[in-house]
């Protein structure tokens, strides 16, 4: 990526600052990419991204709130006993939390107004995921098209997460813990959770876990994420609103969120491509690219197809 192809800011969006990246030329698509829980923009990697901007597309990719260079809700408190939460999202009920997901998605639209973008292409994974079919549901003037990583509609009795794949991601190592801890237990979930097809090497995995500690660390603002997934209830009004076409990507061995997550989704979403990846976990291997990128491009022209269709 060239310098002369990255513009950064902050969108204001109510008492929020939502940072992003915009990359390539803006007179073309833009596509907004919105990453998962505890997950920062830089986990859409920049190659990743190169592909679509190399391909005539303007991606944009932003830090949600709580995590990167977004506003962080310091001192809010997540109340209550988890389990009854826990109960309560199995059963696809919503809970009293800080913010849900549908409340993020306000966020991304926030930052397609900042940046005057009327209609965008929308990619989200895993929490990004759900909040895109927010987007997708709730504001489908905005929405060209939508593609769905590895999520969930978060309906009731859908099989639940792996728990040692659910454990690697949201434990930490404890009071007192250095930043070597912290980057250890994060490269090991990167492991843990990824692609047993494309799997991390130790190296890669520390070097990954180093960039995103580094740039921000904040584990009470990850603890509001996740309750704000485990209190927002079912999506399934939402993505069964969704009139743009649509495309939903998941790999078959992802044992955090399930391919039973990804079925739900694209059986909700009418006229849908269920796209089912061999060897793929939670997380976007660089041999994977080329099929995955693939796929949002060919939904983006089923986009333009169907706009200039009479």
């Amino acid at each position: 990526m060239s310098e002369s192809q990255l513009r950064t800011g902050t969108a204001h969006v109510g008492d929020l600052d939502i940072y992003y990246e915009d990359i390539g030329d803006i007179t073309h698509p833009p596509v907004l990419l919105i990453m998962g829980l505890s997950a920062q923009l830089t986990v859409w990697p920049t190659g990743f991204c190169d592909v679509l901007v190399d391909q005539g597309y303007r991606v944009i990719r932003f830090d949600n709130r709580d995590i990167g260079l977004s506003t962080h809700l310091d001192g809010v408190r997540v109340t209550g006993s988890i389990l009854p939460r826990l109960i309560k999202t199995e059963l696809g009920l919503g809970s009293t939390v800080p913010y849900t997901v549908v409340d993020m998605a306000a966020d991304a639209i926030g930052v397609l107004d900042h940046l005057g973008i009327e209609r965008a292409h929308v990619v989200g994974a895993s929490m990004g995921g759900m909040i895109a079919q927010v987007v997708g549901g709730k504001y489908p003037e905005r929405v060209s098209s939508l593609a769905i990583l590895f999520s969930s509609t978060l309906q009731a009795l859908l099989p639940p997460p792996d728990p040692r794949k659910l454990l690697a991601l949201l434990s930490g190592p404890g009071k007192g813990a250095t930043r070597e801890d912290y980057i250890a237990g994060s490269a090991k979930a990167l492991q843990t959770i990824g692609s047993p097809g494309y799997p991390l090497s130790d190296d890669e995995a520390w070097e990954l876990a180093a960039s995103y500690h580094d740039r921000s660390h904040d584990p009470a603002g990850i603890l509001r994420q996740t309750s704000a997934v485990m209190g927002s209830g079912s999506l399934r009004k939402y993505s069964r609103a969704v009139t743009a076409p649509a495309v939903v990507i998941h790999g078959k061995a992802d044992g955090l969120m399930r391919p039973s997550g990804g079925k739900a989704i694209a059986h909700a979403i009418s006229g849908s491509k269920l796209v089912l990846i061999d060897g793929m976990g939670h997380d976007l291997p660089e041999p994977l690219w080329p099929q995955i990128t693939g796929e949002l491009m060919a939904n983006f022209a089923r986009a333009t197809t169907s706009a200039d269709a009479p």
